[in-house]
């Protein structure tokens, strides 16, 4: 909840709900060894644990977290955006069957057109900011 935990450094020694199997979870198992990572199947569940005390706090993808903090408004964000490029590549993707030219083709032309026009930045703002 807000007000509990004021920075990264006061989750020293705490329990921080993660999706299990993600690089979330690789992260700070590997980066911040002085946390105590909490694996979820599902963030729904995490979420839930956290509003009822049994977990500090989350780690998760900025898009889930914006959405649980439109819709809780008792959470807040702690810390920067962590955007290590070892964990979490140099930015968002698509994946296709390989092979599947003709929708790679396809798919690459839409995000030109939209970069173009400025629809992607209004999208990425409102989803990843």
């Amino acid at each position: 909840m807000t007000g509990k935990i004021s920075d990264v450094a006061s989750l020293k020694g705490k329990q921080i709900g993660v999706q299990n199997g993600t690089t979330h979870q690789k992260f700070i198992n590997e980066q911040h060894k002085e946390m105590k990572t909490v694996p979820y199947d599902s963030y729904q569940n995490a979420v839930l644990d956290l509003k009822n005390g049994r977990i500090e706090a989350i780690f998760g993808d900025t898009a889930v977290v914006n959405e649980w903090l439109k819709k809780n408004p008792e959470l807040g964000i702690v810390g920067d955006k962590v955007t290590d490029p070892n964990y979490f590549g140099t930015g968002l993707a698509i994946a296709v069957r390989k092979g599947n030219a003709d929708l790679q083709d396809k798919l690459n032309k839409a995000l030109s057109e939209v970069k173009a026009d400025g629809t992607y930045d209004v999208i990425y703002k409102k989803w990843f900011e």
